[in-house]
């Protein structure tokens, strides 16, 4: 199941609080990134608030499969307010350009089915963008998933210079949203809309 929900960072959905597990065992328990963790269980910061709207596939009982962050550049996000260093000129900064951040997917996926969720959210991704006015994203990622974003067919457009951080190396793109977004990425195989399921999760 598909889902988009808009909502802040401390929600008592089912869903909501298995993706933030499922972000804590990513990224701090495998990755080990430095970032904090609410109750010892949850991987929640500063740009999980009430701007943010959160793709997510999940099962029915809620079990996170997969997810991303979404926010606009109009607003805090990581890029511009964490990595600006990241973008030759000034990070982006506009209601039309948001921010893809927090790709999540479940440790416990096989290679086959991590594939299917991964599609599933890239094109729910771009169907949002398309829906609701968004001309690109933006993003920041190691050199592993800064490669595979760019063989998933769509337009991209590096800001700046990969760089070597504290946190290993990075860099930044900007990944252009038009009318035939959908046709590049059906013929790179990753094209894979599925129905969606709308959600506003209750303020905290």
């Amino acid at each position: 199941m598909m889902q988009i929900i808009r909502g802040g960072s401390l929600q008592e959905q089912t869903v909501l609080r298995s993706m933030y597990e499922a972000r804590k065992r990513v990224f701090i328990d495998l990755l080990r990134w430095d970032i904090p963790v609410l109750a010892g269980r949850y991987e929640i910061d500063q740009f999980d608030g009430p701007s943010t709207i959160y793709l997510i596939a999940a099962e029915r009982d809620g079990t996170h499969l997969g997810s991303m962050r979404l926010l606009p550049t109009s607003g805090p996000n990581l890029l511009g307010d964490i990595f600006p260093e990241l973008c030759d000129q000034a990070p982006p900064a506009s209601a039309t350009i948001w921010e893809i951040s927090r790709f999540c997917l479940s440790r416990d996926l096989r290679a086959a089915e991590r594939r299917q969720v991964r599609d599933h959210l890239v094109t729910m991704a771009a169907s949002f963008a398309l829906k609701e006015g968004i001309e690109s994203y933006c993003c920041v990622a190691d050199m592993p998933w800064f490669s595979q974003i760019l063989s998933f067919g769509w337009e991209c457009r590096p800001l700046g210079l990969p760089r070597t951080l504290a946190c290993g190396m990075l860099g930044a793109m900007q990944i252009i949203i038009s009318e035939d977004t959908p046709a590049l990425m059906q013929a790179a195989g990753v094209w894979r809309p599925a129905p969606v399921q709308f959600a506003a999760a209750a303020a905290a």
